[in-house]
């Protein structure tokens, strides 16, 4: 009797080249992660500099994997999770770790932060639930109901704004407050505004 043949193989031969893509997507954002991490421990700027520039980048691969899915009809169930999947790292955690790493550090700094990420988990889960009743029975989602997460690379522009002008750490933007005990930097309230504007249900959004 033949060996079944080792299933990790039949898995990368399944990955269409959307997909290919679209793991390119989450790869840059992962990638724009460690080089915060790397910024953190060696103090180098150009690290920073590199985690910005990567986020463009994966956006650039989010705007195709959907356009050559559709080009070569090959859009997938597996297509649809992995999109979501890179689209958290890429623009959920990836900003939230570069808000982070420019000095959003206090307690109800992370608090917000997290609150973020959770908001960009929950608007992909309902869009991944509701994207075929959206799309009225064609193949493209018509609107989003609340801003996609991609928006999240505002907050990141804001970001690097502040580190083109040295305004990071002790010197951010808007200062820091005190509340209970607990320091809040009002920058990071705009990740807050972000995370709400999300999960809105009122927002509708055109998808181009």
């Amino acid at each position: 009797m033949a060996e079944p043949r080792p299933r990790h193989f039949s898995m990368i031969r399944s990955f269409t080249v959307a997909d290919l893509i679209t793991l390119a997507n989450g790869g840059a954002g992962v990638a724009s992660i460690l080089s915060v991490l790397e910024y953190l421990v060696g103090h180098d700027a150009r690290m920073l500099w590199l985690s910005f520039g990567l986020l463009p980048v994966s956006l650039v691969f989010d705007f195709l994997d959907g356009r050559v899915a559709r080009w070569r009809h090959k859009a997938s169930p597996l297509g649809l999770q992995l999109d979501s999947l890179a689209d958290v790292i890429s623009f959920g955690v990836a900003p939230a770790v570069l808000a982070f790493g420019v000095g959003l550090r206090g307690l109800l700094d992370a608090v917000v932060l997290v609150y973020f990420v959770v908001c960009g988990l929950s608007r992909l889960a309902r869009y991944n639930v509701t994207a075929a009743e959206l799309s009225a029975g064609s193949d493209k989602v018509k609107y989003f109901e609340g801003t996609p997460i991609p928006t999240s690379l505002a907050l990141v522009a804001v970001l690097a704004v502040a580190v083109g002008q040295g305004a990071i750490h002790d010197n951010l933007p808007l200062g820091a407050w005190s509340v209970g005990g607990a320091t809040l930097h009002p920058l990071v309230l705009m990740f807050a505004l972000s995370g709400t504007a999300m999960i809105s249900k009122t927002l509708r959004i055109p998808k181009l």
